[in-house]
């Protein structure tokens, strides 16, 4: 087939490796504009720009598709399809309708559950037993087109990163799987009375709030890692937690248990595995503690 990709982040990388190998024929990517990075702020491509261009595909990254020239522009590819993975743009109808076959998404979530901008952090923090990946016929609704094809796994103890990991894989080899025979997948309407949202993660969100039962902040814990980070204070210093588990343990809320740095909450108590201080290195917190020693009894804000 001749593809259309649009995709921008690492997510989205693993989709265009495995279309290219499968021999279709991309006619071109669309990516996010490049973005200043690292104490230079230097512009910096894309992650899929910079497979794209390690491929010699075609690159292009307009800051909006809702201009008639840009419209124009790809619908003059005669793509049979596009596919789209974490583009992060909302593609305008004439867009949508270009394509022989239209617009194709790789979602990352089981929908109709959790549509929208963070599902996989959200599946994670709602402790969800597992997740997946839907291919969708994409429509001018929020992640509300027909479905095609939808692959399963289990959530079980994994982080964000690790799920993002995963599922970026799994939506490659589910994408490649339905080009390969497009026509045998009827497409299946969603049920809205099943729906959930999946709003993008706020800042706010982040800190952690002691008062929450431990089996609540695991999942905060490793929804949020790695990126934005659960946070908290400890003495004026901001350190985030990556990775902990729940122990069986009691005491008043926000106060570290003993000098495994357990920390008592709101119910039960969670037992950091993985922490990470102002610009150093995440580590795991017998290595924290050798350089950052916490006495028992210590009160978290």
């Amino acid at each position: 087939m001749k593809i259309a990709f649009m995709g921008t982040p690492d997510f989205a990388v693993p989709a265009l490796v495995a279309l290219h190998e499968a021999g279709h024929e991309i006619v071109c990517v669309y990516t996010q504009p490049p973005r200043p990075a690292g104490r230079g702020k230097k512009l910096r491509p894309s992650p899929v720009q910079a497979k794209a261009e390690a491929l010699g595909i075609p690159v292009r990254s307009p800051k909006s598709l809702r201009d008639e020239a840009a419209q124009a522009e790809f619908a003059a590819l005669n793509a049979d399809v596009a596919v789209v993975a974490a583009y992060g743009l909302i593609l305008p109808q004439a867009v949508l309708d270009a394509p022989t076959h239209g617009c194709l998404n790789i979602h990352a979530s089981i929908l109709p559950r959790w549509r929208g901008a963070a599902p996989i952090h959200r599946a994670i923090m709602a402790g969800d037993e597992e997740t997946g990946v839907t291919i969708m016929q994409m429509e001018a609704g929020l992640d509300t087109g027909p479905m095609l094809h939808i692959v399963r796994t289990p959530i079980a103890d994994k982080t964000t990163g690790d799920l993002t990991a995963e599922l970026a894989e799994l939506g490659a080899g589910a994408m490649v799987e339905v080009l390969a025979d497009l026509d045998s997948y009827d497409a299946q309407p969603q049920d809205d009375g099943d729906t959930t949202y999946a709003p993008k993660i706020a800042k706010a969100e982040a800190r952690i709030d002691w008062s929450r039962s431990a089996s609540e902040l695991v999942r905060h814990v490793q929804g949020l890692a790695p990126f934005p980070g659960a946070w908290f204070e400890l003495e004026g210093e901001r350190i985030k937690l990556l990775r902990a588990k729940e122990v069986d343990q009691t005491g008043d809320s926000g106060t570290i248990l003993d000098e495994a740095l357990t920390i008592a909450c709101g119910t039960g108590a969670i037992r950091p595995l993985r922490l990470q201080r102002a610009g150093k290195p995440a580590m795991d917190t017998q290595d924290f503690l050798r350089g950052r020693p916490v006495e028992p009894s210590t009160v978290l804000s």
